[in-house]
């Protein structure tokens, strides 16, 4: 799913900051979402605790 998902961003040309939960701060910031597994976005300051294209495609205006 990680891997999807930065391919996805990345083929519709949409900058994206990848944190690796390897680094304690992340995983702990991470944590305090209470979201415990990754892929782990956070769009307009609002968690999204699974991949959710039609928001993503809304938000940026992809056509599917």
């Amino acid at each position: 799913p990680c891997t999807f998902i930065k391919n996805y961003l990345a083929e519709h040309q949409i900058n994206f900051e990848e944190r690796h939960i390897s680094n304690h701060n992340y995983r702990n910031e991470m944590i305090n979402y209470d979201a415990f597994s990754t892929p782990f976005i956070v769009l307009d300051d609002e968690p999204m605790y699974q991949v959710d294209l039609d928001k993503i495609n809304q938000k940026f205006g992809i056509k599917p």
